[in-house]
């Protein structure tokens, strides 16, 4: 096998934790209907079903940061896919309210650990020249498994069956059992492995997936890093030192802005939404969500071929420009669904399309992937864990405070706050979204330690 077909299989496997992470946020989607029906759910029930797997990804956010520093990213993500597998059976045989949210919890902390270990596992067995490509691509991974999750509510869904949503729960063992069969096959990280003191397979990795002209300049970075590590000695309260405050600042901001935009309130309540617009049938209200999951993978592949190619800022500064209009859109036409009539899904459609095509290409993906690259080594696990826990704790807020938004002030304001929002996270991405395009992982840390700020990176 090449070089390049090696570090791409390396990839597409380690990603599929990204798939397992898109499908099993998404299945919910067109589960909730069913569920409603089935066990004649409340909206706060709705809203603690959906929310379930957030507090779980919290959990994993919290207490598996440093355990992938001390065990490996490799095993980490064995151990995440045996959690997989273990919570798609369970919430496909809940038999009460109470057991499904227990298993959606365990596949929550599954996902809240494959959110950060996936990203750092890609990127740092990556070349510097394609690590944010390749990076994406578990992004990418995660609009699929989106999609095959609502392609695989709408395949299993039938309007006479109540408890279609069992089968729409139990599909996710297949990917779960592909991932924990592949990562077997895969080496560990070269940078973990020379963090613990074990060059020889650190160098030998190295060898498989780096450029051969930047092997040199590669370890004689991870030297210059681990000597700096040492001096540490690798706390996990060391990624707040004052010379990472700029990192924590972008970890934390980017996800705030990517969550209060309002984007998993589309994945998780899509066919909710699409109620409120006038659709009646359960079956007919999951057809426009694979449009939108559609979108979202054409839009985060082109931001693969992006990223690399135009950066990260310009992609983000684009991406939330776009993003503005979009949600101000689809809060108009529920503003005007008087007016619109029977027309009026159509244009939400239309409006959250072109929402999704500016967020997969900028927000969406540049989160995890800037979170991969700007810790160095001896935090990187710790950092990611905080940038996870971000990520699932805004997310949790904003899917537990949906349905009670559009109760109290209506649709169309609930979509008007997002929007208004975009444009404070416009403002604040011009002053603190780097460009790390093209720069290894040593140089983004030694910017730091010289006090840089993230404009001039």
């Amino acid at each position: 096998m090449s070089h390049r077909g090696r570090i791409v299989l390396i990839a597409l496997v380690a990603a599929m934790g990204g798939l397992l992470f898109g499908f099993d946020t998404g299945v919910i989607s067109g589960a909730l209907p069913f569920l409603r029906q089935n066990w004649g759910l409340s909206d706060p029930d709705i809203e603690w079903v959906t929310t379930s797997v957030l507090i779980g990804a919290l959990l994993g956010a919290i207490f598996s940061g440093k355990l992938s520093d001390i065990i490996g990213r490799k095993r980490m993500i064995i151990i995440n896919a045996l959690i997989f597998t273990l919570g798609a059976v369970g919430c496909a045989a809940a038999h009460s309210l109470a057991l499904l949210i227990v298993m959606r919890v365990i596949i929550g902390i599954a996902i809240g650990i494959t959110s950060y270990v996936a990203p750092m596992y890609i990127a740092e067995i990556s070349p510097a020249r394609k690590r944010g490509a390749l990076v994406t691509l578990n992004q990418l991974m995660i609009t699929v498994g989106i999609l095959v999750s609502y392609i695989t509510d709408y395949s299993l869904s039938n309007d006479n069956n109540a408890a279609s949503w069992r089968w729409m729960f139990l599909v996710g063992i297949i990917p779960a059992l592909i991932l924990l069969t592949g990562m077997f096959f895969l080496p560990e990280t070269p940078r973990w492995l020379i963090s613990r003191g074990r060059w020889a397979e650190g160098e030998k990795v190295l060898a498989t997936v780096e450029d051969p002209d930047m092997i040199p300049a590669t370890l004689a970075n991870i030297r210059k890093e681990m000597a700096e590590a040492s001096q540490s000695k690798g706390r996990a309260i060391d990624v707040f030192k004052p010379w990472l405050r700029v990192p924590l600042i972008i970890t934390v901001g980017i996800f705030f802005f990517q969550q209060f935009s309002g984007v998993n309130t589309i994945i998780y309540y899509s066919p909710i939404i699409f109620k409120m617009a006038g659709m009646v049938s359960n079956t007919q209200s999951i057809l426009p969500a694979i449009i939108i999951g559609v979108a979202n993978v054409l839009f985060c592949l082109l931001s693969v071929i992006l990223l690399d190619r135009v950066g990260r800022r310009k992609l983000y500064l684009i991406g939330i420009c776009g993003m503005i209009p979009s949600l101000a859109l689809l809060a108009l036409c529920f503003q005007l669904r008087e007016r619109l009539g029977a027309s009026l899904p159509v244009f939400a459609v239309l409006s959250i399309v072109a929402y999704i095509a500016f967020i997969a290409i900028s927000l969406a993906p540049l989160g995890w992937l800037l979170i991969s690259e700007v810790f160095p080594t001896s935090v990187r696990g710790v950092g990611m864990s905080i940038g996870s826990l971000s990520h699932w704790g805004f997310n949790a807020i904003i899917s537990f405070t949906f349905l009670k938004l559009v109760n109290s002030i209506g649709i169309a304001p609930t979509f008007g706050f997002y929007s208004f929002v975009c444009l404070l996270g416009l403002w604040w991405g011009y002053y603190f979204i780097p460009e790390t395009k093209g720069k290894s992982l040593e140089q983004i840390e030694q910017h730091w330690r010289d006090g840089g700020g993230a404009r001039d990176l």
